[in-house]
Order: structure tokens, then C-alpha cells, then sequence
């Protein structure tokens, strides 16, 4: 009975010694290296177990693995027995259930870590840190891109890390933020240091369209393009290139932001202080075109003094046209300078100023009266645009076009391009315009009339009756008496009494040289010819009635 007891007692303790001493699988356990045979290290763990381990896994990326017999190890307890009566263990596991330990705690304190860049991916690298490994996006291995990591592969270096999630096993790391730490430290130290007027040597590091990024010692500035010269940059690149040693003068520091701003001008003298004195107004000189917009030209009067040519002072004549039709960028031009504003550092120019007023050449070489011959412009509702010397244009109005013809009609026989002659009847330069006329070529209104004056008594042939009086015609010349004109006796201004062909005297009343009209009277006539009549035959004081003066008047003319 007590031989079964003690036997009982023993079976007891033996299990109890296997569940507390026995590891459990999926724990971290010490071994020792046993023997390193076939690629392999034989770790025993104790409890009798012993496992196998690939030497791989006990090197570090890119390098050689260090492991001798006798050598303490921890590895990770995957299963305490396989088919083949061995532990399965790892340790590369082993490492990696300590990295996250030690990397969890690294994350919550904020800190650094150590790792190594091993591998290229999709986005970005893989990165060792000390048995886990952790993604390193392109985007967060430099403060600018990286074209080369070549260098950086295998380099133990420290990483922030900014994101972790141990169930599915993803670290995130960055160098960039431990790069960006440690310059803006350097930066607070530099910008320490400098104060606002302060010239300094610096490196063109980068040049933008907008200007170059300059390193005055581990802190960058902005030296924008206005800022290089005091004449206009089109690109930096003009007068700057990347690694050259420039000085600068510090513009502004913002404290904040840490942003610098710098000029290489400022170092140098204003020229914008001399420049009313080297271009008073109305004076010329020759400039470059540097710059073309729809607004006009800018050209340039020495380096730093650009002046605006407006486009309504470019051309006397080309009044709706682009200014790049009328200059080119880089051509030589002569301007006159018309305002300074030294405030607002604008020069106004004229191109137009330097040349003659067509408009003033034409009128001193055509003046009123002058015959000109010219080609159809344009034709619009109210008369012809007819093209003259000097580039500028002279208009014939509709009542300029015929004597004959209402200007409606005359206008239908013109066309465009058709080559006509003309007579200057006014020249206005202040209003740009011209004046001719076509009608004013025939002039045989001035020979049929010459001799011709107010009061003349001439016989006339009638040509047409109308309601409202009778059409009459004098040497080429025609005109209309009107019905009140046709006789003193108001019985007798009847048109009709008339016909085609009469032959009438008539007395002149007016001679418009300007419309070509004759104004012609029979009722003047004949009141005229009364009151000769009564002056020659007759007085107030004879008491001789108006018929026997009238009826000795015509017994005289018999």
C-alpha cells in the first residue's frame, strides 16, 4: 500500500515539475549553441529540446552572420516537438517580438530609432530596424527627391517612426523628419546670426522660374527675380547658374517661419535717382524693346530704367492694331520721353512724338483746292474712305460725290480698291481728318456762270415742269424757280403756263459757287424792271397812274 503511495507521489511532482518548467509555444526562450553544421545552428533550449536555426537569420542585412558554438541565443518557440522529435524555434522571430517591445515603447516616448535601408519597393524601402521591418516611403527619405539611394543602402542610420500597427504588422518610418529637425535647428542657429541689411556670401542651390534658392550655411533664402537687378530678368538663369558664390543683402527675416528673403540690387546704386536728370521730358533717345503686351511696349532706356510706350502712342495712323504688328522684342527704337513718375518708377513714352504729324505734312503740301488721286479704303453709309499720301486716309462725303446725283445713288457706282481722283476741301489736324470731294473736279458751273452776278438779267431754257415750280437750264448750268417765282401777279405763277423748251428772262438772285445753283427770279424780274420804269417816267409828285407810266415805258422800248 504505501509502495503505491510513494509511486502516485512521484507521477505527481514529475508533471507538476513538466508545467511549470516547460515553455510554452509562442514564447521567447534562451538556448545555446550546440553545434553549426549544414548551413544550420543547433540551439539547445533546455528541457531536453533541441531545434534547428538557418544562419541567415542570425545576420544583420548586407552582412555576414556571426555565430560560434557556445554562444547564448534567444529564439522563439514555435512548437516544442516535431515529426522528427525536435523544437521548431526561430530567430529571426525571436528578434522581431523584441524589436516590436522596444519600438512600441520607442513610439510612445517619441524617439529615434536605429535602422538600416535594405530594399527597394513599390513607393518607396524597406528598412531593418534591429529585426522588424518597416516601410520607408520616397517621399520621407530626404527634405528634397533623392535620385540616388545608393549610398544610403546598409547604412545604419536613425528614423522617426510615424506609424505602427503590431496585428498587422506595419511600421512606417521617415529620415526625412530627423533630417528636418536637425536643420531647423541649424537654421534657428544661422538666422541667429543674421539681421536685416546684412550682406552675405551665399550658393546658388536651385533656380525656379521665379527665381534661386541661396544657401548662406545651412539655412536657405529666396532671392526672387525682381530682386537680382534693376533692369527686367526674364528667367534667373540669365544672370545666375546653380554652385556659383553670390553676395546678397538680407531683405527680410521672418522669425516664424524662418524664411529668408534677398536681393542682389539693393547692393547696387538705384538708377531711378539719376533719371530725371538723364531723361528730361520731351527729350529722345534710343531704347530696346524688352517686353510686348496689348497694352503697349516697354522699352528699355538703360539697365534698370524701363519706360511704357501705351499703344495709343505708338503710330499716328495705326490706331486698332497690336503692338507687337508695330515693334518687335530686342529691336532698336527711338521715344521721346512724355511724363516721369519717380514715386511710382514709371516713364511714359512716345514713339509717334519722334516722327512728323502726317496729318500736319499733308496739310502743308496739299492745301485747300489741291487735286489728289487715291485708292477706295472702305465705303460706309455716309460716304468713301479714300487712301493718301503719308498712310492716313481722307473722307468724300455722299453730298461731295455728284451734282447730279442724290449722294445714295452716286455712292452704288464706287468700289472698293477703285482708284479716284479728288479735291481737298479741308484739312483739320487736330481732329485727324481730311476732307475731299469729287464733285468739286467739274468746274464747269464756275465758267458757265463767270461774268454772272447778283441782279444779272439772263434768258434761261425750260426743261421740265413740276408742281412746285419750273426746272430751267443756263449754259450747262441747271436751277429751279420756285412757283412764288414765276410771277409778280399771283394769277400767274402757274407752272403749267410754261412749257419745255420756253425761252425766258429771268433775274439772278443768288450765285452758289458751293452748291452750283443759280437763284433765278421772274417775279424779281419784273419788279425790277417796274421800278426802272417808274424812275425813268415817272414820280410820286406828277400824278401819272401806274399804266401810263408802264404804257410810256413800253411805247419808249418800241
Amino acid at each position: 500500500m504505501s509502495a503505491n503511495t510513494s509511486m502516485e507521489e512521484f507521477e505527481a511532482l514529475l508533471n507538476e515539475s513538466f508545467e511549470i518548467d516547460t515553455p510554452d509555444e509562442g514564447s521567447v526562450v534562451k538556448g545555446r549553441v550546440i553545434a553549426v553544421e549544414a548551413g544550420q545552428a543547433i540551439i539547445d533550449v533546455g528541457y531536453k529540446m533541441e531545434g534547428r536555426v538557418d544562419l541567415k537569420e542570425f545576420a544583420n542585412p548586407g552582412e555576414a552572420p556571426e555565430i560560434e558554438v557556445g554562444d547564448e541565443v534567444e529564439v522563439y518557440l514555435r512548437q516544442v516537438e516535431n515529426a522528427r522529435g525536435e523544437a521548431v524555434i526561430s530567430r529571426e522571430m525571436a528578434r522581431r517580438e523584441a524589436a516590436w517591445d522596444r519600438l512600441e515603447k520607442a513610439y510612445a516616448d517619441e524617439n529615434r530609432v536605429e535602422g538600416a535601408i535594405f530594399g527597394r519597393v513599390k513607393g518607396g524601402f524597406t528598412v531593418d530596424l534591429g529585426g522588424a521591418v518597416a516601410f520607408l516611403p520616397g517621399s520621407q527619405v530626404d527634405v528634397r527627391p533623392v535620385r540616388d539611394a545608393g549610398p544610403l543602402m546598409g547604412l545604419k542610420q536613425p528614423f522617426q517612426i510615424l506609424k505602427m500597427d503590431r496585428r498587422r504588422g506595419n511600421i512606417v518610418v521617415s529620415r526625412r523628419a530627423i533630417l528636418e529637425e536637425s536643420r531647423a535647428e541649424q537654421r534657428a542657429e544661422v538666422i541667429g546670426k543674421l539681421h536685416e541689411g546684412m550682406a552675405v556670401d551665399g550658393v546658388v542651390k536651385n533656380i525656379t522660374e521665379y527665381g534661386a534658392f541661396v544657401d548662406l550655411g545651412g539655412v536657405d533664402g529666396l532671392l526672387h527675380v525682381t530682386d537680382m537687378a534693376w533692369r527686367r530678368v526674364n528667367h534667373p538663369s540669365e544672370i545666375l547658374a546653380i554652385g556659383e558664390t553670390v553676395k546678397v543683402q538680407v531683405i527680410k527675416i521672418n522669425k516664424d517661419t524662418h524664411r529668408i528673403s534677398l536681393g542682389m540690387k539693393q547692393l547696387q546704386d538705384d538708377p531711378w535717382d539719376t533719371v530725371e536728370s538723364k531723361f528730361p521730358l520731351d527729350s529722345v533717345h534710343k531704347g530696346r524693346v524688352t517686353n510686348i503686351t496689348d497694352y503697349g511696349a516697354f522699352v528699355e532706356l538703360e539697365p534698370g530704367v524701363e519706360g511704357l510706350v501705351h499703344v495709343s502712342e505708338m503710330s499716328w495712323t495705326k490706331k486698332n492694331v497690336h503692338p507687337g504688328k508695330i515693334v518687335s522684342t530686342s529691336q532698336e527704337v527711338e521715344v521721346m520721353v512724355l511724363e516721369i513718375d519717380t514715386q511710382k518708377r514709371r516713364v511714359s513714352l512716345g514713339l509717334k512724338q519722334t516722327m512728323r504729324n502726317p496729318w500736319e505734312v499733308f496739310a502743308e503740301t496739299h492745301p485747300e483746292g489741291t487735286q489728289v488721286e487715291g485708292e477706295v479704303k472702305n465705303i460706309t453709309e455716309f460716304g468713301l474712305f479714300v487712301g493718301l499720301e503719308g498712310d492716313i486716309d481722307g473722307m468724300v462725303h455722299l453730298s461731295d460725290l455728284s451734282w447730279d446725283q442724290r449722294g445714295e445713288e452716286a455712292i452704288q457706282s464706287y468700289q472698293k480698291g477703285d482708284t479716284v481722283q479728288a479735291v481737298v476741301t479741308e484739312t483739320d489736324v487736330d481732329k485727324e481728318r481730311i476732307s475731299l470731294s469729287i464733285k468739286a473736279l467739274d468746274d464747269s458751273f464756275t465758267g458757265a456762270t463767270e461774268g454772272v452776278k447778283r441782279g444779272s438779267i439772263i434768258t434761261v431754257e425750260v426743261t421740265a415742269i413740276e408742281d412746285g415750280g419750273i426746272e430751267v437750264e443756263y449754259e450747262g448750268a441747271k436751277s429751279f424757280i420756285r412757283r412764288s417765282d414765276l410771277s409778280r401777279d399771283r394769277s400767274e405763277q402757274r407752272p403749267e403756263r410754261f412749257t419745255v423748251g420756253d425761252k425766258i428772262d429771268v433775274r439772278v438772285t443768288n450765285v452758289d459757287q458751293k452748291s452750283r445753283r443759280l437763284g433765278l427770279s421772274i417775279k424779281a424780274r419784273e419788279i425790277a424792271e417796274e421800278k426802272e420804269a417808274v424812275e425813268q417816267y415817272g414820280s410820286s409828285d406828277s400824278g401819272a397812274s401806274l399804266g401810263d407810266i408802264l404804257g410810256a415805258a413800253l411805247k419808249g422800248d418800241d
